[in-house]
């Protein structure tokens, strides 16, 4: 039976003070989880109902009923199993030369960085740059909609403006005054910045960035007045990785 101080224990990692204090996070979901254990993530503690099996772990799991994952679970269905992991702690790096990164400048969404998380995964870039003040990667949601993606990206928060005015790589940024990407030389190496749901890149980033991008629109008519962030992410990359597949 699960004490009520470690069910407390657990709903405080919602929080990113408790996250940081304890330095811990929470993973849910046989996906999720099950990636996080193939990456070698090691647990402080896993909780899972019988119909849970993840030959990977050999280690100690804690057998809960569905109720009992339910006082535990962030989300709305339980998914057989609940892990608490530790933080991990990249060091603090420079932009790694002769491959593509992504830069974040304060993407606020937990939604939207999750799907961005995820997509850096599918299309290869395995280094993510966040501002200090984009939401928290180890957020249960954010967590949950990288859908195991977390795993395999490491996720840096650092001062953007210091990172990107010591590099002579290219630096890309998605901006409405920017030149048509598909017209445009990509090189193979380089940081991608993305901005804010709202207000875009930052003025500060802005004045770095050396490649200005637009995804034209294609609807002469009344339509939207932007992309969303992850939408305009994944079609970025794609272009990016098409170009070095044609080369």
């Amino acid at each position: 039976m699960l004490s009520k101080n470690f069910i407390k224990q657990v709903r405080q990692l919602e929080q990113k003070k408790y996250r940081q204090r304890e330095g811990l996070f929470v993973a849910e979901g046989p996906k999720v989880v099950g990636d996080l254990l193939r990456a070698g993530f090691v647990p402080r503690q896993l909780v899972a109902t019988k119909e849970w099996e993840e030959a990977p772990f050999q280690g100690e799991v804690t057998e809960v009923t569905p109720d009992e994952l339910r006082k535990l679970s962030f989300l709305q269905h339980p998914q057989q199993v609940l892990g608490v992991f530790p933080l991990p702690h990249p060091a603090a790096e420079s932009l790694p030369t002769g491959t593509l990164s992504l830069a974040l400048d304060g993407v606020q969404d937990p939604g939207n960085l999750g799907t961005i998380i995820r997509i850096a995964d599918w299309f290869g870039i395995t280094r993510i740059f966040c501002s200090p003040d984009t939401a928290d990667a180890w957020n249960p949601k954010v967590v949950q909609a990288t859908m195991g993606s977390i795993a395999h990206v490491s996720i840096v928060y650092t001062e953007l403006s210091s990172l990107l005015s010591g590099t002579s790589m290219p630096i890309y940024g998605t901006l409405l005054d920017g030149k048509n990407i598909y017209q445009q030389e990509l090189a193979a190496e380089g940081v991608i910045v993305m901005g804010n749901e709202g207000k875009g890149i930052s003025a500060a980033i802005r004045q770095l960035v050396t490649q200005p991008l637009l995804i034209p629109c294609f609807n002469s008519g009344e339509t939207a007045e932007s992309l969303n962030v992850a939408i305009a992410t994944a079609i970025t990359c794609a272009e990016f990785k098409r170009r070095s597949l044609a080369k």
